[in-house]
């Protein structure tokens, strides 16, 4: 468990060097999910997590609302060569108020670590799904937001060494990441953070922020929305169904966060300016 990096022979090249090393590489491992016993999906992501993990992911697919929903999870199976297990095998006991997933829903193929694995696609079933405002009354100062990237690199320790892995955290109106995760898949680390509050009993988010470290997919933006969440800040772009999921459900959408600059694609409102906006 935990296995987040992994030394690897590399063949150094330089314009007169050929040197041999060892390189620090981020985790990629397959974790199966079942439910109640049964095959639901597996997804690759890196070791870590996982219970939090799970949990992000089965309320992005509308299967549980609160922790309430999921009366345990142990890892299963999942023997290596050595007999030891890989923990890479998760059942999850659903309670009776889960809404057990649709067959299609449950996904016999790997889902890979580059694309999010949410069942809802539709602007308007995100929109209905989520039930709650997203942050009546929030308001960020631009200084906070131009800071929120550097807050979230503070916590990007396996980053550090690879130089493989997005990140996410959960930011209050005060600056402090409240909880950060690392993965190598965007969606994953947005997964753990909020299955992380969900367990926290803290759903919805409606007094904190998503702050990622890469750019905004339409699949973060609706995990964002599903949580409560009233602002979404990323380093990079958005994606046009991203933008347009935003603005349709009231969040805050912030992309391209660099120093003192920044775009806001969604509800400016929010976004405390030094300067009126002309």
């Amino acid at each position: 468990m935990g296995r987040v990096t992994r030394l690897h022979p590399v063949l150094k090249l330089g314009p007169d060097t050929a040197v041999r090393r060892t390189d620090t590489l981020a985790v990629e491992e397959p974790l199966e999910i079942r439910l109640d016993g049964e095959a639901f999906q597996v997804t690759m992501r890196t070791p870590g997590d996982d219970v939090d993990l799970v949990h992000g992911l089965l309320h992005s697919e509308g299967v549980i609302a609160s922790a309430a929903d999921l009366l345990g999870a142990r890892y299963c199976d999942g023997v290596g060569p050595d007999g030891a297990n890989t923990y890479n095998v998760l059942d999850v006991a659903l309670a009776s108020t889960a809404r057990p997933p649709a067959p299609e829903q449950r996904r016999r193929v790997t889902t890979t670590s580059a694309c999010g694995v949410c069942g809802t696609t539709s602007i308007d079933q995100v929109v209905k799904q989520t039930g709650h405002p997203l942050g009546e009354g929030f308001r960020l100062p631009t200084a906070l937001i131009s800071a929120a990237p550097d807050r979230l690199r503070e916590h990007q320790k396996a980053f550090d060494k690879t130089g493989g892995l997005h990140a996410a955290g959960l930011m209050t109106t005060e600056g402090t990441i409240v909880c950060a995760r690392e993965d190598v898949g965007r969606h994953n680390a947005v997964d753990k953070v909020v299955g992380w509050a969900l367990r926290q009993g803290r759903l919805p988010l409606s007094d904190l922020v998503l702050v990622v470290s890469g750019r905004a997919s339409f699949e973060l933006t609706q995990k964002a929305v599903l949580a409560g969440l009233p602002m979404m800040i990323a380093v990079s772009a958005p994606s046009s169904l991203a933008a347009e999921l935003a603005t349709e459900s009231g969040l805050t959408l912030v992309g391209f966060v660099r120093g003192e600059r920044m775009n806001v694609y969604s509800h400016p409102e929010r976004v405390l300016t030094p300067a009126p906006v002309g």
